[in-house]
């Protein structure tokens, strides 16, 4: 049963580093980006690219990927969402929608349908026993990262001049604008970043499990449910609502296997009944 639920837990920090980007665009910038599960993916196979081409491990090339989808987040903001910004709720929409079909059909031509994983190594079959328990390696590194980048973030978005600016684009464009706030730099620079640590996650998924150009989808779902479990605006809402999201699918696949992930969305579906604004929302 313990093991059970600390697989749970660490399988709710990977949600919850699918959930942060999300969150950074949803919570505080106020897009909702539909793109985003297809943007992991594509981290994923960039990491795939540049572990085929150097031979290091997934872990090496992390920093060159992160930087790389970085980039193409700001640019995405720069180049794409922002021409339709005020043009009403449901241009960005519409705008990320096409981003995620073209994206889908991209690496579909470029890599095939066929599922790939990234190569874990050594990490793979290892494992460190504490107590009676035998924990794997992987997973607790895992877990390990998802708190530095949620505590990385918080404070980032919490105590710099650039989290206030952030916020307070969000809050009021216009005003922040006349306040001197470069409000374009702003959203671009929040956009690469959510891409960017939403990187991080494909690359340890990729090491866990298989990934294809369409499940893009899948992962979108689990972002959003971990970020509304948590509450927009809450950073560390959003890890909690990962780890709530993990230990009940962990828990369902107690009852069987099949009962998983649909007990993640029960779980998800009755606290949205209960608080529609999530656990921790600000």
């Amino acid at each position: 049963m313990v093991e059970i639920l600390l697989n749970g837990i660490f399988i709710g920090s990977l949600y919850a580093l699918f959930g942060i980007g999300l969150a950074l665009t949803l919570g505080l910038m106020r897009q909702i980006n539909l793109a985003h599960g297809d943007l992991i993916v594509l981290s994923a196979y960039a990491a795939l690219e540049a572990t085929r081409l150097t031979g290091l491990h997934p872990l090496i090339v992390m920093p060159v990927v992160v930087v790389g989808m970085y980039f193409i987040g700001w640019a995405l903001q720069r180049v794409l969402i922002e021409r339709v910004m005020g043009r009403g709720e449901t241009s960005p929409l519409l705008i990320t929608f096409g981003l995620s079909m073209v994206l889908q059909s991209a690496m579909q031509l470029a890599f095939t349908a066929d599922t790939a994983s990234l190569d874990p190594g050594f990490l793979g079959p290892a494992s460190v026993q504490i107590g009676p328990l035998t924990m794997g390696l992987l997973p607790i590194i895992t877990f390990g990262v998802s708190v530095g980048v949620f505590a990385l973030t918080a404070a980032v978005f919490n105590a710099t001049n650039f989290g206030r600016s952030v916020r307070a684009t969000a809050d009021d464009a216009r005003t922040a604008t006349l306040m001197g706030i470069d409000t374009k730099s702003i959203f671009s620079t929040a956009m690469g970043l959510s891409i960017a640590v939403s990187a991080v996650a494909a690359i340890f998924f990729g090491m866990r499990g298989t990934f294809g150009p369409f499940v893009g989808g899948n992962w979108m779902l689990y972002a959003f449910e971990t970020v509304i479990l948590g509450g927009l605006g809450s950073i560390w809402g959003t890890f909690a609502g990962g780890l709530i999201l993990g230990v009940s699918q962990a828990l369902g696949g107690m009852i069987q296997p099949s009962f998983a992930p649909l007990l993640g969305h029960i779980v998800f579906l009755v606290v949205l009944l209960v608080r529609p604004r999530g656990l921790f929302a600000k």
